[in-house]
């Protein structure tokens, strides 16, 4: 069996490579490629096969994150940075300068 139905051999046997080309993400050209380079046993492939698996798993990544996140001590940090940040907009407002100024008859500029 040449390569080419070799080739052929193979993507029958994986169907999910198809979803690839329908959603443009990859071309035939693009996976015979690796099928060339790289062979039908190359670890490159998992990423193709598994991708369903791959969501999943990252899915799960996700949860056991936000799981170990305590919530109250991000609201009080948040709570914190925004007092900081309303304190730092009151110190750079800009506000009009107050002069104070004493009215003084004009009688004293001009006594003997």
């Amino acid at each position: 069996m040449d390569k080419k139905e070799a080739f052929k051999t193979f993507i029958s046997n994986h169907p999910e490579l198809v979803e690839y080309v329908k959603n443009k993400e990859m071309t035939w050209q693009d996976f015979y490629e690796i099928y060339d380079i790289y062979g039908e046993s190359s670890d490159t492939w998992t990423k193709y096969f598994d991708r369903k698996e791959n969501i999943t798993n990252k899915v799960g990544e996700l949860s056991n994150i936000l799981k170990n996140i305590n919530f109250e001590n991000l609201e009080n940090h948040l709570n914190n940075a925004g007092k900081v940040i309303g304190i730092i907009q009151e110190l750079t407002k800009k506000t009009p300068d107050i002069v104070d100024t004493v009215p003084t008859p004009i009688d004293t500029f001009y006594s003997e």
